[in-house]
């Protein structure tokens, strides 16, 4: 009797193994914006990838419009395990101690998509991931947003046309620095704030790319924007350090592809919102928008270049001197 009962134990127990074997390994992925942004579609897209390539070994679990965790939160989450992937904005980065990622946000550092790429899909990009590990994160890979247009209630051809301004901002050095730069006063905001704030004129204007603009509707309390490019605006996604070294070699080979293709995925869609969000804006009637000639637009680059010197001490000028290097980039000859 009693080694039936261990009989029948064992094979419990075997079974139990068995299951628990069977169990996926669940990535919670939490992120702050909808669905249907380019970030949110993106999320989507790695999960129908990894569950497809790791054929049901990985559910991943899509968490958007902060259910799960809000843009404060979240990355203490990540570091704590109790997240494992996050694509938080290159400016949150700043805040963690890795001031290297605010050359991000450095004006006109980008010459379009080709020079940006040249970077984030590139050496300089790799090095720059590679920085957060001290801090138990593992970088796996940069998402486009877009580049980013200046608009006001007023022309924006020169750059002394936003001098006294009050400029929305992002939380950064870098884009207070550019604002003040300009002879603007930088505002630092939420973004959920900025729609109102610009309705009711605690702010004159702001910068974005199209996307974020059009589907904030800003466009409607905005009457003028001009087609600067100045600024990039994008994502990292990284997860937990602990969690992606312990996961079965095969399993996250699998995931690195799934991510490969993702940011292939990511970038195209973004750039495709943005375009079709500025032929939105266009077609509503409310803002008008410029496209500043050559000459126009060159006088932005040599009016916000200097910032590239004044942030060395924060970013350092060896991380400057590398995105220089990879895109070509001499501010001498502008």
């Amino acid at each position: 009797m009693k080694f039936r009962a261990l009989f029948v134990g064992l094979v419990a127990m075997g079974l139990s193994a068995a299951s628990v074997a069977a169990e996926p390994i669940v990535i919670k992925f939490s992120h702050v914006v909808a669905n249907d942004t380019p970030k949110g579609k993106a999320a989507d897209k790695f999960k129908e990838l990894a569950e497809k390539y790791t054929k049901g070994g990985v559910k991943v679990e899509v968490y958007p419009n902060s259910t799960l965790y809000k843009d404060k939160e979240e990355m203490e989450a990540l570091q704590l395990g109790a997240v494992q992937m996050l694509a938080p904005s290159l400016a949150k980065f700043g805040p963690l101690g890795v001031k290297e990622f605010e050359a991000f946000d450095l004006p006109y550092i980008f010459d379009g998509y080709d020079d940006l790429h040249k970077v984030t899909s590139g050496a300089v990009g790799q090095k720059l991931l590679g920085k957060l590990e001290a801090r138990g994160i593992k970088g796996l890979a940069f998402w486009d947003n877009g580049f980013k247009s200046f608009s006001a209630n007023s022309p924006i051809k020169k750059p002394e046309d936003l001098k006294g301004k009050k400029m929305r901002v992002q939380s950064s050095k870098v884009l207070e620095e550019q604002m003040r730069t300009l002879g603007s006063i930088p505002q630092v905001m939420a973004f959920s704030e900025v729609y109102q704030a610009l309705q009711t004129g605690v702010v004159d204007g702001t910068e974005n790319p199209h996307s974020n603009l059009y589907t904030q509707k800003m466009h409607e309390v905005q009457k003028h924007m001009t087609l600067t490019d100045h600024g990039y605006l994008g994502y990292a996604v990284i997860t937990n350090k602990k969690f992606w070294d312990g996961l079965p070699g095969e399993i996250r080979t699998q995931l690195e592809q799934a991510m490969k293709e993702s940011t292939e995925f990511a970038n195209h869609i973004a750039k495709e919102e943005n375009d079709k969000s500025l032929e939105a804006v266009r077609a509503s009637g409310k803002t008008e928008i410029y496209k500043p000639t050559d000459a126009e637009k060159l006088a932005f680059k040599k009016a916000l270049v200097p910032v590239h010197k004044k942030m060395e001490s924060r970013i350092g000028a060896e991380t400057i001197k590398s995105i220089y290097e990879a895109t070509g980039f001499d501010p001498s000859k502008l």
